[in-house]
């Protein structure tokens, strides 16, 4: 189907990001266990937090999950857009997966290293991907 092909990135990114969901989980779960964190009291209290509580490292996890569920949400939107409207091949999909491509190297850098400066240069370049995808919707559906 004519303009499909930029609905791969999407799937791809939507599926990295359950792979950030088993790697949060799988650090998280034995970091509380040995911080020896009591769920319930951690809701009932909320001067506690698990930043306070958990090691960095651990937590690096967590935020780029939560990272995963805020910039790329507006990249499914201009992309399922530019499906519906026939523009999601040729360019428009080899933006969409440099996209994704630089998420995944964000999520990798933020888990691991969490080197801010790497972290903001590769955001940077994703964000251009995804204004560049913004605009050239915006030109196809004005």
């Amino acid at each position: 189907m004519i303009g499909m092909a930029i609905l791969q990135p999407v799937v791809a990114l939507a599926a990295w990001t359950m792979v950030m969901w088993f790697w949060l989980y799988g650090t998280r779960i034995p970091a509380l266990s040995a911080a020896k964190v009591d769920p319930e009291e951690l809701a009932s209290d909320p001067a506690n937090s698990l930043d306070n509580l958990l090691p960095p490292q651990v937590q690096w996890k967590a935020h780029n999950y939560n990272h995963l569920h805020e910039a790329p949400t507006v990249f499914y939107a201009v992309a399922i857009t530019l499906a519906i409207i026939g523009q999601g091949d040729g360019l428009n999909a080899q933006i969409g997966w440099a996209y994704v491509v630089l998420r995944v190297i964000h999520s990798i850098v933020q888990s691991t290293i969490n080197k801010i400066s790497l972290r903001f240069g590769i955001f940077a370049l994703s964000s251009f991907c995804l204004m560049f995808l913004v605009a050239r919707a915006a030109l196809a559906m004005f």
